[in-house]
């Protein structure tokens, strides 16, 4: 069978060295699967033909969520796979707010032209001193992939890390160091460190998390990284907090409009996941998970999804996005039996009101069986989307 892929935005080619023959680059308006990075599908149709988005990186506000489970569409991201690029660029932000280098080099760069530039170093140098890191305390807030490594990594640089998150993985509470204070409130944090970095997932419920209430609770001349999203932060209550001095520098991967003009603001031009081992790894994990739904139907690090996985080794497998409403496996169940077909295995999940069906069965079943049965799965009510994946060892 051929897949037929499109794609936004430069894909790296590590990722479409992944797809072997079987997979059709940009060959057809009706794809099978969408492939991009930060390219928005808000203000376009998705064909009815696509049946998975993957986006080569862990933020998903591009991609219209709701729409696409409506519609049947599996969405993937990559969580992890930008974890180093933006930790070691959240480390260095660190640094170098606390070694006032950002407004030294801008100061550096004025000289040009002018005459005595080693006098005028040496007696103005000490207009830029800075603090060392060593000693000082971190808040990290959210203890995800980026977040769990920045915390392990300041602990190297000497730094005293407390750390707020009160859904952390169980994957992700290995990795993090036994010297990684938790705390269970965030004003705990907020009052208590020199330095704040934020990694959490923008949602309804995080919007604005930083506002006037959270400055409030931080020590005077804070300096706060923000290299998750930019409306995490309420910004009227950042100019406030920049004006009186609790801020005192505020650095964010999210340049806008009203936070240009106000005073020790540092922004860069989103260069988080940047780097090119970072984009390779965005792209090899996105492609890899594409090919593992299109060709046998499991699904890990879906947003709209649970993970889950079986071994193909049936002739047949049926996959199954539905709503979460009762009864809807014994009506799979009923009409399998009414077809005289064998349940080999079974494997239901949910999340929130969808959930995902894979059915193994023992019989091969030709096209016109395929399309009968995929005919008759999508009239049950409540079924959004039904494939029919064939096992090509059998």
């Amino acid at each position: 069978m051929t897949y037929q892929i499109q794609t936004y935005n430069k894909i790296a080619d590590a990722g479409l060295k992944l797809l072997d023959e079987q997979y059709k680059i940009n060959e057809s308006n009706e794809p099978d699967a969408i492939l991009l990075r930060s390219h928005k599908l808000h203000d376009q149709p998705i064909p009815n033909s696509v049946q998975a988005i993957a986006r080569a990186g862990a933020g998903t506000n591009n991609i219209p969520i709701e729409q696409c489970s409506e519609q049947g569409v599996v969405v993937f991201n990559t969580p992890g796979a930008n974890a180093n690029a933006v930790k070691e660029l959240v480390i260095s932000c660190l640094i170098a707010s606390s070694r006032n280098l950002f407004r030294a080099v801008q100061w550096t760069h004025s000289l040009k032209g002018e005459t005595d530039i080693p006098d005028k170093v040496e007696a103005n140098k000490k207009a830029f001193i800075g603090h060392e890191v060593a000693g000082k305390k971190l808040g990290v807030i959210g203890l995800g992939n980026i977040g769990s490594v920045v915390a392990n990594d300041a602990l190297s640089l000497d730094m005293e890390v407390m750390a707020y998150d009160p859904f952390v993985s169980v994957d992700v509470a290995w990795l993090i160091s036994r010297s990684v204070q938790r705390v269970h409130q965030l004003e705990e944090l907020l009052s208590q460190c020199d330095f704040i970095t934020i990694h959490v997932p923008l949602s309804p419920k995080t919007t604005g998390i930083i506002d006037e209430k959270a400055f409030k609770s931080m020590k005077k001349g804070i300096h706060f990284i923000n290299f998750a999203r930019g409306e995490l932060v309420d910004h009227a209550a950042l100019k406030a907090a920049l004006q009186d001095g609790t801020v005192g520098k505020y650095i964010t991967d999210f340049p806008s409009d009203d936070i240009f003009g106000m005073d020790n603001v540092v922004a860069t031009p989103h260069l988080g996941a940047s780097t090119t081992e970072s984009e390779e790894n965005c792209a090899v994990m996105a492609a890899r998970q594409l090919k593992n739904y299109l060709e046998t139907g499991n699904i890990k690090n879906a947003v709209n999804l649970p993970n889950v996985s079986l071994p193909l080794t049936s002739p047949g497998r049926l996959t199954i996005m539905h709503r979460n409403i009762p009864n809807m496996l014994g009506q799979f169940s009923q009409l399998l039996a009414e077809r005289n077909f064998n349940i080999a295995d079974m494997l239901n999940r949910s999340r929130g009101e969808f959930a995902y069906t894979l059915i193994d069965i023992d019989n091969k079943l030709n096209d016109e069986e395929a399309a009968d049965i995929m005919e008759r799965l999508q009239k049950i009510e409540g079924v959004i989307r039904a494939r029919h994946i064939a096992n090509g060892w059998h």
